[in-house]
């Protein structure tokens, strides 16, 4: 039987098909098209992302080479948070992407009340500006008549797997980012009075186990996608959930690493500890948590950059079919010098309550792109570190497991692990959240007899790397100092006209 998982992110809506052993053997992809109406807001229309799922799907199947009769099961996941609406007969109502920043008034406003804390008493978590809660309270303050619309609240992946089953559901992954209890991991009312947001609760779908069957694939679905009418879709789950399982993370004693558009920094635990630095939402079974550290200012940052300085190198890139690290890799290369520059890697988002902006710090004339390419992906790994060491502070953390841009190359591997100071793994699948989807989706369906067995047949690990001492030293004191900068910069940011009006971090 083959597995199919589709991965929905904020820059990429990818499809892949893989044997139940792991073994890739199709991925397609299609651009996540963002709609920014203003300043701080990024909207998707929901639409066309189904339509871009749909398309990905289709590419897939007929690139695997067998039969579409073979593929199982589909399981599904999306980025978390965020908040995709559709009135009560089922039209879409408006999607709001994770990396929206309009609710910073809201925070605001609800840091004046005292909200903030109560909400991490309830929840064990604070509610972030792109929360699901947040965004609510401002449609329901800025935009009543779509308030009043609304008949189903959903997640990203909920979104999609209602086009491809018809059926409303959600998974208790993505319900923890914003409605459940954590000590019961199930809906609780007090949260939506806390929030003012009662008249939602109809609205609020069923909460299914991640693995449990959801539904099967409808004749309209099977037409756009090229997948049999009648496959079995699974619950899903949040994608960086889904990366912990595709990187083989089930249980306590590791960190998974996500670098991308948000740094993702988790690791699981038996119990709950609630702290300001991380959130902690449920985990891949009832009795456990994923105590999720994240930011978005990772990878993207990178990506920056590299637009603006290596234009040349991208075009040379795209013309051979390679990825552009094959030409620009040795840029990063070298051990720093004691005057190189630093990075705060903070331009769409930062880990501090403040609306952190990015900068270079010991820019001189001698620096040219090689010694800033080489600082903001330092500044990536620091900002990593941050989250890491917050963890750290309550988890014991033996070994980490990265994903996305933190092993796109073994120079940049080698650097996490060095800057974390532990041993870093580089899975084989290239498609980690896909994979973790696949595998949950294999369970529902009865492939693999629990999540254990199909990370242990479908998960392997191509590389390891280990951390060296001399150079975790050295980057310890540029972190130190990276840190006190950050530090001593906090009330400028603070100050920074705007900041109060919801205007990006």
């Amino acid at each position: 039987m083959l597995l199919l998982g589709v991965d929905c992110g904020s820059t990429a809506m990818k499809a892949v098909i893989f044997e139940e052993g792991g073994r890739t053997l199709a991925t397609a992809s299609r651009p996540v098209i963002p709609i920014r109406p203003a300043s701080g807001h990024v909207e998707q229309d929901m639409r066309q992302l189904w339509g871009s799922a749909a398309a990905a799907m289709r590419e897939a199947v007929a690139q695997c080479g067998r039969a579409p009769g073979e593929i199982g099961c589909i399981g599904v996941t999306g980025h978390g948070d965020g908040l995709y609406l559709a009135d009560r007969a089922g039209a879409p109502l408006g999607g709001i992407m994770s990396v929206d920043s309009r609710g910073f008034e809201i925070i605001e406003d609800w840091r004046a009340a005292g909200l903030l804390e109560r909400a991490e008493e309830l929840t064990a978590q604070r509610p972030y500006p792109y929360a699901a809660t947040t965004l609510l309270a401002w449609i329901k303050r800025h935009r009543p008549e779509q308030y009043g619309a609304i008949g189903h609240v959903m997640f990203c992946k909920d979104w999609l797997r209602y086009c491809l089953t018809g059926v409303f559901a959600t998974d208790p992954t993505d319900a923890s980012t914003a409605f459940t209890n954590p000590h019961t991991q199930v809906y609780d009312p007090g949260i939506l009075e806390l929030f003012d947001l009662e008249e939602i609760e109809p609205a609020l779908p069923q909460i299914r186990p991640l693995y449990a069957p959801i539904g099967a694939v409808t004749a309209e679905a099977a037409a756009l996608t090229g997948v049999v009418a009648g496959t079995r879709v699974s619950g899903g789950l949040h994608d960086v959930t889904a990366s912990a399982v595709g990187l083989g993370v089930l249980g306590p004693g590791a960190l998974a690493v996500t670098a991308g558009t948000f740094s993702i920094n988790e690791t699981l635990s038996s119990s709950l500890v609630v702290d300001p630095r991380w959130a902690a939402r449920a985990g891949l079974r009832p009795g456990q948590w994923n105590n999720m550290a994240i930011s978005p200012a990772s990878s993207n940052n990178v990506e920056w950059l590299i637009h603006q300085s290596y234009r040349a190198e991208l075009a040379e890139a795209e013309r051979l079919g390679v990825s552009v690290w094959s030409i620009i890799d040795g840029d990063v290369g070298g051990e720093p010098a004691v005057d190189d520059p630093l990075f705060h890697p903070f331009l769409y988002g930062s880990p501090y309550e403040e609306p952190a902006s990015a900068g270079f710090f010991g820019l001189r004339s001698w620096h040219d792109r090689a010694h800033m390419l080489r600082a903001v992906v330092e500044g990536a790994v620091f900002n990593h570190r941050t989250h890491a060491l917050a963890l750290a502070s309550a988890f014991d953390l033996s070994r980490a497991a990265i994903a996305g841009g933190g092993s796109s190359t073994p120079r940049m591997a080698q650097l996490f692990a060095d800057a974390l100071g532990m041993s870093v793994d580089i899975p084989e699948a290239r498609e980690v959240g896909a994979l973790g989807a696949a595998i949950a989706a294999g369970v529902g369906v009865g492939v693999f007899a629990s999540l254990e067995e199909g990370v242990a047949k479908a998960c392997r690990i191509a590389t390891r790397y280990e951390p060296d001492a001399g150079r975790h030293a050295a980057l310890s004191e540029r972190y130190a100092r990276y840190v006190d900068v950050a530090e001593a910069l906090r009330p400028f940011w603070r100050a920074r006209p705007g900041a109060a009006e919801g205007c990006p971090p």
